[in-house]
């Protein structure tokens, strides 16, 4: 494993760049896939998202000399149906396509996620081997899910929470204090958890092009860092609100070296763009040959 990247960032980028508003197709992801996973910094990038629905058209495209991880995405019905092909053998020309996890939303914004997420409980009972990622909203009934989950992950299910922190509406961005609370709910639930949607960039920043003001996946990670630390939800609401890209780098730079604690990922629809970012402010780099 190269230490062009440390710790720290291993596996923290996961490649949705099928899923919207990436849109590529299948083949050509893979091929980029495969072109992530030989550049210096391999280490961290996570598995293909592949769309549930969309699974055939991977069809004879991975290399079984060559494997390849995917992440199912989808409704639970279209999941469930896609792992029961998958329990009776690989499907016919998916060889070299191993499961790495599957993320299912478990109910709509103002939805009671409960009965979605003890259906997708009862699926990962099936799989207890294959990590599971329950997408919850973060709206009503927040709570009571992650007690659900913190409750099957006490029975050893690998079961994890998901959050959406962006999208195409204003409302689907989280304000730097719901997200600190929900991060910090997870810290006093012992819960791991992923993110998704509008963290292409480090730091907190507004998009010209639609107003909206992004979250940064580096304010994420001090904030999740503070949160472990014990810090408190208005102490990392304000590391997720910041937009001085010094005090981040001050706060990552001496823990690179340690494992990311609480954040498993999030998925992006740009692996470039983390690179990018990552190797300006100087905290990820080639190494010397």
């Amino acid at each position: 494993m190269s230490m062009s990247v440390p710790p720290l960032f291993r596996r923290m980028v996961d490649d949705a760049s099928v899923l919207p508003p990436g849109g590529s197709t299948l083949r050509h992801a893979v091929a980029d896939h495969r072109t992530h996973h030989a550049a210096w910094y391999a280490d961290m990038v996570g598995p293909l998202l592949v769309p549930a629905a969309d699974l055939d058209d991977l069809r004879g495209v991975p290399d079984p000399a060559d494997p390849l991880a995917i992440g199912l995405v989808g409704e639970l019905p279209v999941v469930r149906a896609r792992l029961a092909k998958w329990a009776r053998g690989t499907p016919a020309g998916l060889d070299g396509a191993d499961l790495a996890q599957i993320e299912v939303p478990v109910a709509k914004r103002g939805e009671d996620p409960i009965p979605g997420l003890t259906a997708l409980l009862e699926l990962a009972r099936a799989w207890p081997t294959l990590p599971v990622f329950a997408e919850i909203p973060l709206t009503w009934g927040l709570s009571s899910a992650l007690d659900a989950l913190t409750e099957a992950r006490a029975t050893g299910l690998r079961v994890a929470a998901k959050f959406r922190t962006g999208g195409l509406a204003a409302e689907l961005f989280p304000t730097p204090m719901e997200l600190a609370a929900v991060i910090c709910a997870c810290r006093e639930r012992d819960l791991p958890f992923k993110l998704t949607s509008g963290l292409h960039h480090a730091i907190r920043h507004g998009d010209p092009d639609t107003g909206l003001t992004h979250h940064g996946f580096l304010n994420v990670l001090v904030g999740a860092l503070a949160a472990a630390d014990g810090g408190e939800v208005v102490e990392v609401a304000q590391v997720l609100g910041g937009t001085d890209p010094v005090p981040l780098i001050e706060a990552v730079r001496p823990r690179r070296h340690e494992e990311r604690p609480m954040w498993i990922s999030f998925g992006s629809t740009s692996i470039d763009d983390p690179v990018r970012d990552l190797s300006r402010l100087s905290l990820i780099h080639p190494a010397p040959h």
